[in-house]
């Protein structure tokens, strides 16, 4: 397999993985909404994060769509976590 072929299989696993890390989130939400709360900071910085990784994933020319794909679900699940800390 050539480097260029690795490189563009190696995102697309990158982008699975970083889906499920923040997928992970949903027990903490779960938590939160049954009383338990957690601490919003983390979520909160993770959403404004993923935020930025989108825009300059879609902004930058060529586009970065495994990037901003990986982020993306960052934005939601870190800011239902967020508000479901408070």
């Amino acid at each position: 397999m050539n480097q260029e072929k690795f490189i563009k299989y190696l995102s697309w696993v990158a982008t699975g993985m970083s889906v499920m890390m923040y997928v992970s989130y949903l027990p903490q939400i779960a938590n939160n909404l049954s009383g338990m709360k957690g601490n919003p900071i983390q979520p909160l910085v993770a959403a404004i994060n993923c935020t930025l990784w989108v825009t300059y994933g879609i902004g930058k020319k060529p586009r970065d769509l495994a990037l901003a794909t990986a982020n993306f679900p960052g934005i939601i699940f870190g800011l239902v976590t967020f508000f479901t800390a408070l």
